[in-house]
């Protein structure tokens, strides 16, 4: 099941629960807008190149749309769709004062140089910075795309608007971006950790975990649960995979990974098979790399009691049903990775301000954040029965519903 089928399906079970009225739950779905244009630029070498360059905008009800731009050869239009729409509903959970967007262009980065790479960039600025603004749609880094990505489309939209670092989040400290930001994502999926742990009066302190990723969440992720004491038993990336019964010795392998560009030949630990990360023998597994990585084929070798998703959509419906049957708690990513956009919000809010925050201010900020979003979630799972994903949803489509309404969305 694709990305856009089991976000839309998520949705329809969170209406029933929820009784929305019929023309209410098809508004809802409906993208408020969806922006496509050509973006053709020079090359270096002289000669001219097209890309397609899109971004959708989901829904605005509760305040400006928010949502990554990516550059990805394979920019798959139902995915994109997917993403602004879960954007919607994980800044209504995590109470912040946004609506969902997704979008970003259609080349491979890695073929671009950086010059090329800009132009595009300013190229697809020029384009769409009409339809984005600070109180209107702000975009952040994503797949493809970096801080200093945010600062080419924040000085192209500047050319236009006059002077504006609240246009994009994820930018670069020196333009406006927010300390913490970087670590943001990882930080908060070990916060909520914490906080579902302890619901069954447990810590992250000599608990196993096996994490599946380890680029900037995993890797903070990993970074924060072995301060805390906790034991991180199995790491995997594109590049190869570790295991050790005894924990891995994180600042060890982060160390290693920086000279060698890979996790393969590290002396702290076996290599094992990528794979095998999902089904290794541990009590937390955090997905944090690609979508519908627990699938019907494995899910039922699953050995971990708890999943927290720090990727977007990692556990395909299929398996929700089969990891549900074993009594697996799947913390669901519309919650457990929304530190990074927590984090964008606060860099938002610092840059219209124009009054930037000590770290420890951004992190304390953020846990209060998460911590307040949990007991919601904790709170609608109660009223309607049912389990953290279902909860999650339908307080962000209750959240929703409920501004559209206010707002008059029949007149």
């Amino acid at each position: 099941m694709n990305a856009l089928a089991a976000t839309n399906r998520n949705f329809q079970l969170a209406a029933r629960i929820l009784g929305l009225d019929s023309k209410l739950h098809k508004s809802l779905l409906i993208p408020f807008r969806e922006i496509k244009v050509e973006c053709t630029v020079p090359r270096d070498d002289g000669s001219f190149v097209s890309y397609i360059g899109f971004r959708i905008q989901h829904d605005n009800a509760r305040g400006p749309m928010k949502g990554g731009i990516r550059y990805h050869p394979e920019v798959d239009p139902d995915e994109v769709n997917a993403l602004a729409q879960l954007m919607t509903w994980k800044t209504a959970v995590a109470n912040l004062p946004y609506g969902g967007a997704k979008g970003g262009i259609g080349c491979n980065p890695r073929e671009l140089t950086v010059s090329e790479l800009q132009r595009v960039t300013r190229v697809f600025t020029q384009k769409i910075h009409d339809l984005i603004g600070i109180h209107r749609d702000v975009p952040a880094p994503d797949m493809g795309t970096n801080s200093q990505t945010m600062a080419w489309i924040l000085d192209e939209y500047s050319k236009f608007h006059g002077y504006s670092p609240a246009v994009v989040t994820g930018k670069p400290i020196e333009l406006g971006g927010s300390l913490g930001r970087e670590a943001a994502t990882g930080l908060g999926v070990v916060f909520a950790t914490e906080f579902l742990l302890d619901e069954y009066g447990m810590s992250i302190a000599n608990m196993k975990f096996a994490i599946q990723g380890f680029g900037n969440v995993g890797s903070w992720a990993a970074s924060f649960i072995h301060q805390k004491g906790g034991k991180v038993v199995a790491v995997s990336d594109i590049t190869g995979a570790v295991k050790n019964p005894n924990g891995i010795d994180i600042p060890a392998l982060l160390k290693h990974k920086e000279k060698a560009y890979s996790l393969k030949d590290f002396e702290g630990g076996d290599a094992m098979d990528l794979n095998d990360v999902l089904v290794h023998e541990c009590d937390v597994l955090i997905p944090c790399a690609l979508g519908g990585v627990l699938n019907k084929e494995n899910a039922a070798d699953v050995k971990a009691k708890f999943i927290i998703e720090a990727a977007n959509h990692p556990t395909d419906p299929e398996a929700d049903e089969i990891l549900s049957r074993k009594g697996v708690i799947i913390l669901p990513d519309i919650y457990a990775n929304s530190g990074g956009v927590t984090v964008s919000y606060f860099e938002w809010v610092q840059n219209i301000q124009g009054f930037m925050w000590e770290e420890e201010k951004v992190n304390y900020e953020l846990k209060r954040y998460m911590k307040r979003a949990f007991n919601d979630i904790k709170a609608m799972c109660h009223t309607h029965n049912c389990n953290l994903r279902m909860g999650a949803f339908a307080l962000g489509v209750n959240k929703v519903a409920r501004a559209t309404v206010l707002r008059g969305w029949e007149a």
